[in-house]
């Protein structure tokens, strides 16, 4: 077993079925054995996954001139910095090194108290512990993860509480029996300390998910687990070795931003914020290279920026204050 299994296999056997919140907890982020604080690289061909962070520099570049026309808008505030939250390897340093720039991953850095800026994300929020509850003759009820024959199994546990029934009642409403949904408090409360830290400026994520009005196409939830570049359902295996994700709920983070005073402002697909930020010279400084074969290979991130991940992928933008 691997050494984050160990742990929660233990706690179940002292305190019972857990939560699933608390089993995605330890197997990604737990100090020592989470798969996110291991010394492994997770990123990249010799990793489990790749992220549009990776497709550098073609993807920084037209980050960066979003960011840069934000910085404009704003009136080039002095005090202006951009914060990337779940940084990963910094790829995105050096297309962002006109600004003041702080990177924060899991358990390096946290947010400023108090900033002007952007607060910038990609791939962040599917990432963040969620809960798992199942709708069985029209009750909600909480799945819990258990321990039986050498292995982690789910569990139907107790009627989910009051939290989680209205989360479920406003961004899930009329789910059919047997529907699993994931519940993102973890982003709720990530969203609130954003807007808490932002005096003046922009929260501006990338990540893959859905609306509201998306719901009933996923009626068995959205988890997933990656490990060498392969995907799998089985969320509960070999925890701390695998990468666990669920989609982000968009309408949850656009309808509770607006409840903390950040304002969606733009709200689209990842092809249709690059191609708006490509369009003045069609591509042209995202393209240049010295060499042909530099050229070629850039050419190759763009398409997969705008046909491999552009239609599964969303960008929201949201602002606090005047911008």
């Amino acid at each position: 077993m691997t050494p984050a299994a160990v742990q929660l296999e233990e706690e179940i056997r002292r305190e019972g079925p857990i939560p699933f919140s608390r089993f995605m907890q330890v197997a990604l982020y737990h100090p020592e054995h989470g798969y996110y604080r291991r010394t492994r690289d997770p990123f990249g061909r010799q990793g489990d996954f790749f992220t549009a962070e990776q497709l550098q520099p073609v993807f920084g570049i037209l980050i960066a001139r979003r960011i840069a026309a934000l910085f404009r808008e704003m009136g080039q505030p002095e005090d202006f910095e951009v914060v990337e939250l779940g940084a990963g390897r910094g790829e995105m340093a050096a297309a962002l090194s006109r600004f003041r720039y702080l990177p924060v991953e899991a358990g390096r850095g946290s947010l400023p108290e108090r900033m002007c800026g952007v607060v910038f994300s990609n791939e962040f929020f599917d990432a963040l512990p969620v809960e798992r509850v199942v709708v069985r003759g029209g009750a909600l009820v909480r799945q819990r993860v258990g321990w039986s024959e050498g292995r982690f199994v789910w569990l139907e546990g107790e009627p989910a509480d009051e939290e989680i029934a209205a989360y479920v009642s406003r961004y899930f409403p009329k789910l059919e029996d047997g529907f699993a949904v994931e519940v993102s408090l973890e982003a709720l409360r990530r969203l609130e300390r954003i807007a808490a830290a932002l005096r003046t400026g922009y929260h501006f994520t990338i990540d893959y998910g859905y609306t509201r009005g998306e719901v009933k196409r996923l009626p068995g939830g959205t988890l997933m687990s990656y490990r060498r570049h392969v995907a799998s359902e089985d969320v509960l295996a070999d925890p701390g070795e695998r990468d666990i994700t669920a989609h982000v709920n968009f309408s949850a983070l656009q309808e509770h931003g607006a409840a903390v005073a950040l304002e969606t402002v733009r709200f689209e697909t990842l092809a249709r914020l690059l191609l708006s930020e490509g369009e003045s010279d069609h591509f042209r400084e995202a393209l240049a290279a010295d060499t042909s074969a530099g050229e070629m290979a850039r050419r190759l991130q763009l398409k997969t920026l705008l046909f491999g991940m552009g239609e599964s992928f969303r960008s929201l933008l949201q602002r606090k204050g005047g911008g």
